[in-house]
């Protein structure tokens, strides 16, 4: 199978499965008219309106994202486990509607929310919700804020090994692709440690094109297109690098339609898609995030910050991320086969 065909399959079943996420986050609202108690829970000012919290609302700036939707899984296996109930919203890259998602979890009196990527600064309306209503919210790579019971350090420090391995790749001098999105927290921060690390090599030269969501993958393929029509096979060294990485295996697949192969890719997350395509030479590297562990995780310690009270004190959630390359795919996937599925 050619390395165009292969990769055109895996954006293919990336669309697809997105598709199937997003009518599942659509779906009938759980009924929770009948709370069953929580295991571990408890009625301490921090668990909401209900004793130990039936619900967990899950509010995800994209849950058709494979990592996103790694979180999601995570939580949910978690949580159903412990005798809760759980709700998903896809807001779509939505504040106003992540907003309005967290205030419904509110009024069905949620034991916890989840905030998956949307910064805190941009979620003022639903946070002082749940903090009247003393519900904990956890977010994922959100940042801390009032009534924000812990957060993933899932952000910056994900970029910096995807960030040096481009850089010892590209030496001193080349062009850059850096495809950002600001309307999330885990991407501003990756932004900012590209900036600094960057700020070191200055005739290495940067292009920024931000990409929306919905619509990433096009918006690499778009972005990668206009970029590499400036930026002629021969003319120096050349890198695209993805605040994650679907908006890069967007950029491949107008890499591939031009047939340019002189172009090294750079993505963060680790989605199966992606290791796939650092397993066929498509995708340089890539920063695996177990996000399945950490939704689960998540789960446990807003489940110890329901017991504590107002006793908690707000943690802030280490992963550290593995980066994969050509080389090391095969023994990271002996290590992670789960990373594939």
């Amino acid at each position: 199978m050619s390395l165009t065909k292969s990769l055109r399959m895996a954006v293919a079943a990336l669309a697809v499965g997105a598709l199937s996420l997003t009518a599942c986050s659509q779906g009938t609202p759980t009924d929770s008219s009948s709370p069953q108690p929580a295991a571990g829970g408890s009625s301490s000012s921090a668990g909401g309106g209900q004793q130990g919290g039936q619900l967990l609302g899950i509010v995800s700036i994209t849950a058709t994202d494979s990592n996103n939707a790694r979180v999601i899984a995570g939580a949910t296996e978690a949580a159903e486990a412990a005798g809760w109930k759980v709700e998903v919203v896809d807001a779509q890259g939505n504040a106003d509607t992540a907003n309005a998602a967290i205030r419904n979890f509110v009024s069905k009196k949620a034991g916890a929310i989840f905030d998956l990527v949307f910064p805190v600064s941009s979620l003022g309306a639903g946070l002082q919700a749940a903090k009247d209503a003393k519900i904990p919210v956890a977010t994922w790579g959100g940042g801390l804020g009032d009534g924000v019971v812990m957060t993933t350090g899932d952000g910056g420090p994900f970029a910096e090994p995807a960030t040096q391995a481009m850089l010892d790749e590209l030496g001193d001098s080349g062009s850059v692709l850096a495809l950002t999105y600001r309307g999330g927290q885990v991407c501003r921060d990756r932004e900012a440690v590209f900036d600094e690390m960057l700020a070191d090599h200055p005739d290495i030269k940067i292009t920024k094109s931000e990409v929306t969501i919905p619509g990433f993958l096009q918006d690499g393929a778009r972005h990668a297109t206009a970029w590499l029509a400036a930026h002629p096979a021969g003319s120096e060294k050349l890198a695209i690098w993805g605040c994650w990485e679907d908006p890069t295996l967007g950029a491949i697949s107008a890499l591939q339609q031009q047939g340019r192969d002189d172009v090294l890719t750079y993505g963060i997350n680790g989605s199966s898609t992606a290791i796939k395509a650092v397993q066929d030479g498509t995708l340089t590297a890539t920063v695996y995030e177990d996000g399945k562990g950490e939704g689960a995780k998540m789960f446990e310690v807003v489940q110890e910050a329901i017991q504590a009270g107002d006793s908690w004190e707000q943690q802030t959630l280490d992963v550290p991320g593995v980066l994969v390359t050509a080389d090391t795919v095969d023994d990271f996937l002996k290590e992670h086969p789960e990373a594939l599925q």
